[in-house]
């Protein structure tokens, strides 16, 4: 239902699972494995994973914690995006590469839950898209020093948060890696 024109298809956005943002993450095993097993079943379904990384000055690009953590093979047709923002939409290539792939509803996962995650969902469906944040496959760092909640109670009010979002002519909401309903889409 989304509000872009001639938009069709279905995309996974695989965010930052770089080696070193989800180095120290919660969960980072479990959460990493279910993010390959939504890539499996988007490449399946022939739904295009898109792949997502950031750089900055604390993370160089091509350096070694830039690099996808090593359990995760992007195939060689999947379309890399580089960012510099926490949206991954901002001063990128994101949007023309979606546009070039006809896609408006996305299924979006990764890393970091706080601030990557929930500013690409949002810049998403601010821009015309469906995003669908996908429940147990994003991860956060603890950030407690800093006064942020436990990584666990971030992850689960996001997903609260993300169930009931709305806006006009879009659709938001989460679902469980297995779940997830690549069938159809393309």
């Amino acid at each position: 239902m989304t509000t872009l024109e001639d938009r069709p298809n279905t995309a996974l956005l695989v965010v930052d699972t770089q080696a070193g943002v989800v180095a120290g993450a919660h969960d980072r095993d479990a959460v990493v494995a279910r993010i390959g097993r939504l890539v499996e079943r988007a490449r399946e379904a022939a739904v295009p994973v898109v792949w997502i990384q950031h750089s900055d000055e604390k993370l160089a690009k091509n350096s070694d914690d830039w690099q996808i953590a090593p359990e995760l093979t992007p195939a060689e047709s999947e379309p890399r995006v580089d960012k510099s923002y926490s949206d991954a939409f901002e001063d990128s290539a994101l949007e023309s590469t979606l546009a070039r792939l006809r896609a408006g509803q996305l299924f979006v996962a990764g890393a970091e839950t706080d601030e990557c995650i929930r500013a690409t969902l949002h810049g998403a469906v601010v821009r015309g898209y469906d995003a669908t944040l996908v429940a147990d496959a994003h991860t956060t760092e603890d950030h407690t020093e800093w006064g942020a909640p436990k990584p666990a109670d971030v992850i689960a009010h996001t997903n609260l948060y993300w169930e009931y979002h709305s806006a006009p002519g879009r659709r938001a909401g989460t679902v469980e890696t297995e779940k997830a309903d690549f069938a159809g889409a393309a």
